[in-house]
């Protein structure tokens, strides 16, 4: 096999986010919005846009070496794929999205038993088949090609959809009902280039930076200078990722300490670190965080 890898890319709702995590694991990505074929710094890899719907598909059969799909679209195309990491992130935030049971607010349905002899529009046709299979109902499932959430009532009874928020079922009077599944970004691979020593290498070292990256997310790092005197008391306000790193600075009595913490925690910390005695607090965003 040559030395060049071929990445799918999901084209629609996970473009951006992945282009942007992607930029942050060191992977420069460039594309026109009518091109297929975005442009990456890496010579050895060859990046083409696919739906999501169908990258497991493409994956599978050596079209793509590896791919970034969700895994509810693995399970949908029902391919023999290598599943080798997961990313949890979607299109509005570092979280799962869940396929959904929903019906109109006013509907006699309230749970999946209440489908017998419905109708049930949704893009994820064959898992539905099988949840309602699972649970002994038998309803016609019509493949939705889009707007979904606007179906029910006059043109489809439930609906089975994908959400993060729930917002836009709420906005359209529907209900959720059940969960049928969760589903994050799954890299996938296929199994003869799995297979190749320099394929596999390479895309080990892909994910390992994009994890880094995901780590990253959520995290910043935090630097101050603090007197020896008081560092007890300064460590203990640091929830470290690991320990801190601690420098001694020109002189004896003073540190420096730098640690990476959790963004949402740093307004809560930053009043007590300068209350144990830190000084000169920096905050500082993290490209890659690699454990």
């Amino acid at each position: 096999m040559s030395n060049m890898l071929k990445l799918g890319l999901p084209k629609g709702s996970l473009q951006e986010s992945t282009f942007h995590l992607f930029a942050k694991a060191g992977y420069k990505i460039s594309s026109t919005s009518r091109s297929y074929f975005p442009n990456i710094d890496d010579p050895e890899m060859k990046a083409m846009l696919i739906r999501a719907q169908e990258m497991s598909r493409y994956v599978e059969d050596g079209t793509l070496d590896v791919g970034m799909t969700g895994r509810d679209w693995v399970k949908e195309n029902g391919s023999d794929v290598v599943e080798i990491a997961e990313l949890i992130y979607a299109k509005q935030g570092l979280r799962p999205v869940r396929w959904v049971l929903a019906a109109p607010a006013n509907s006699p349905i309230k749970s999946v038993k209440d489908l017998q002899g419905k109708k049930i529009a949704t893009e994820l046709v064959n898992v539905s088949k099988e949840y309602l299979q699972k649970n002994g109902v038998t309803a016609l499932v019509e493949f939705s090609w889009g707007a979904t959430e606007a179906k029910p009532p006059e043109l489809a009874d439930a609906i089975i959809e994908v959400t993060e928020t729930g917002s836009s079922l709420k906005a359209n009077n529907l209900v959720i009902l059940e969960t049928i599944m969760e589903s994050n970004t799954v890299v996938i691979v296929n199994k003869n280039a799995w297979k190749d020593s320099w394929k596999k290498k390479k895309i080990e070292d892909m994910v390992l930076l994009l994890k880094g990256a995901l780590a990253a997310e959520e995290k910043v790092g935090l630097k101050m200078n603090v007197p020896r005197a008081k560092l007890d008391a300064v460590l203990k306000v640091l929830p470290a990722l690991n320990s801190p790193t601690i420098a001694e600075l020109h002189g004896k009595d003073w540190v420096d300490v730098d640690t990476v913490v959790d963004e949402k925690i740093v307004r809560l910390i930053v009043p007590k670190l300068k209350d144990a005695g830190a000084e000169g607090i920096v905050e500082y965003p993290l490209n890659k965080v690699i454990p």
